[in-house]
């Protein structure tokens, strides 16, 4: 008899325990549709980095312009032009 009360508490504490188990894991439905959110956060992330990535390139070539334009202004140094370095020698 005390087989068989022990073999009916071990069942209901299978049952209870797979019960526990089933009710307890995440549905399948929420974490697809955290991984549906997690994938759209990605691809909006990397939208915005290629953005970012076009836009200073941009700038560099901007910037480089602006340099060609800035040395094109820029007279060459001309040695006549230039003032004497020493004063000369007073007498």
């Amino acid at each position: 008899m005390n087989s068989q009360l022990l073999r009916k508490l071990l069942v209901a504490g299978a049952a209870v325990a797979a019960l526990s188990v089933v009710a307890c894991t995440p549905k399948a439905e929420k974490t697809d549709a955290a991984a549906t959110s997690a994938a759209t956060s990605a691809n909006t992330a990397a939208d915005a980095a290629g953005a970012a990535q076009s836009a200073a390139a941009t700038a560099a070539d901007a910037a480089a312009d602006a340099n060609k334009a800035g040395a094109a202004a820029t007279p060459p140094a001309d040695a006549a032009a230039a003032p004497a370095a020493t004063p000369p020698a007073k007498k």
